[in-house]
């Protein structure tokens, strides 16, 4: 498959399927806001959001601080390597703590999803996956076989050469979009003519280390602000 396989289409086909989602979601929301303010206001409490035990991974962590990433394209997941990185060392060399001080998610969603699969899948699927990462091995110019964003010699990315592998060491982890790789396994079973459940269980059991599989990756990014976590959106 070429790098130039229906990719506008792809493309567009994913922000359709996302965008009526989220219409729903801002009509809801803005029918709701009034109502909402009324029983604050009634109730005289701080609001206080409900718990669901699918995010309590998040509390598992260990930190006094906590900090979320939002990476929704390639540019913006390499920044959240490099910036996560950089929150460990200063937090050491300017207040004295140690990695298990501070709590970092990084929430791969929407095109940014694929880079938190392994290379094995990007061997497979990599010219597929770059129709929409619009990522192109910089050494290659061709589509990458390898998960750029955790393979070294790649200092002229946006992560500066900040791997997966790199903050997953001191206990970065990621939340994966599972409404993108839904999307996404129907794509490559459509492209190499395979099966989309199938492909959907190849994906998820290829995961970078510290991954979690989460309904949507706007949903970990509102539940991660609901459990303390300072969001960043990476550019």
């Amino acid at each position: 498959m070429s790098d130039n396989t229906s990719t506008p289409v792809a493309r567009r086909s994913f922000l359709a399927h996302l965008g009526a989602g989220i219409s729903v979601a801002g009509v809801s929301l803005a029918a709701g806001a009034p109502q909402a303010a009324a029983q604050s206001s009634t109730a005289g409490s701080r609001f206080q959001p409900p718990r669901h035990t699918q995010d309590d991974w998040m509390d598992q962590l260990p930190g006094k601080h906590r900090l979320v990433f939002d990476a929704t394209e390639a540019p913006n997941f390499g920044a959240a390597l490099l910036y996560a990185n950089n929150f460990y060392v200063a937090s050491e060399s300017g207040y004295g703590l140690k990695d298990a001080d501070t709590a970092v998610i990084v929430i791969a969603r929407h095109f940014a999803t694929p880079f938190a699969y392994k290379d094995t899948m990007w061997a497979k699927y990599g010219a597929i996956l770059t129709g929409v990462t619009k990522l192109s091995d910089p050494k290659t110019k061709q589509p990458p076989t390898i998960n750029l964003y955790n393979a070294a010699g790649y200092d002229d990315l946006p992560s500066l050469g900040t791997t997966v592998d790199t903050v997953v060491k001191r206990g970065v982890h990621f939340g994966v979009c599972q409404m993108a790789t839904t999307f996404f396994s129907g794509m490559l079973a459509k492209a190499t003519g395979g099966n989309a459940d199938a492909i959907y269980k190849e994906l998820v059991a290829n995961l970078v280390p510290n991954a979690h599989m989460v309904p949507a990756g706007i949903i970990a990014v509102n539940r991660a602000q609901e459990r303390g976590y300072s969001l960043v959106t990476p550019i």
